[in-house]
């Protein structure tokens, strides 16, 4: 199952780079800025899930300490199911497991539409604090087309790239609720 995910992942990705590229002047990101890793929900199916830990395993030993010490960090000062965190991969302003990370990850700092019906626009967090789009939205409305897809993480997995994969995603869970504690 994993190597048909890495397949899609391939395709997913040649998708997302068009995406960015269409994009790219209105974000902003760069190595260092690491504000959507910071503070989020961050859901994993749980084939991300499966992927993620393979690469938690290619980590050196000290690596995977310090993951599983912010892990145990998070877990000890929750206060209900859901909150937001930090995610327990980001060491030193960087992504651990880059190229294992999830889709929602993979998304991140794009313009994309959730309801064409409405016209509902998800935007980056960092929107708001004046940074990715920031030439485009005043906080209220956003002066570009985005993109015509919904890209959140119910909505890829249920499309038809993900379809002719043929993967089974399995249950959709906060990243730190894959984790006993």
């Amino acid at each position: 199952m994993l190597k048909k995910y890495e397949q899609f992942l391939k395709d997913f990705d040649k998708k997302l780079k068009k995406y960015f590229s269409q994009q790219s002047e209105y974000i902003c990101c760069k190595e260092g800025c690491a504000g959507c890793c910071e503070v989020g929900d961050y859901p994993f199916s749980q084939l991300e899930m499966m992927y993620l830990m393979q690469g938690f395993r290619t980590l050196d030993n000290n690596t995977q300490n310090i993951i599983r010490n912010n892990m145990n960090t998070l877990k000890q000062n929750r206060v209900t199911s859901h909150f937001f965190y930090q995610c327990p991969f980001l060491i030193n302003k960087k992504c651990s497991v880059y190229k294992y990370r999830g889709i929602t990850c993979r998304t991140f700092g794009l313009a994309y539409l959730t309801d064409k019906k409405n016209k509902q626009v998800k935007l980056p967090e960092c929107a708001k604090e004046g940074l990715n789009f920031c030439k485009v939205y005043d906080g209220k409305e956003i002066e570009i087309d985005p993109i015509k897809e919904n890209l959140d993480l119910p909505s890829v997995i249920n499309s038809p790239l993900a379809k002719s994969h043929k993967l089974e995603f399995g249950e959709i869970r906060s990243l730190i609720n894959w984790f006993p504690g």
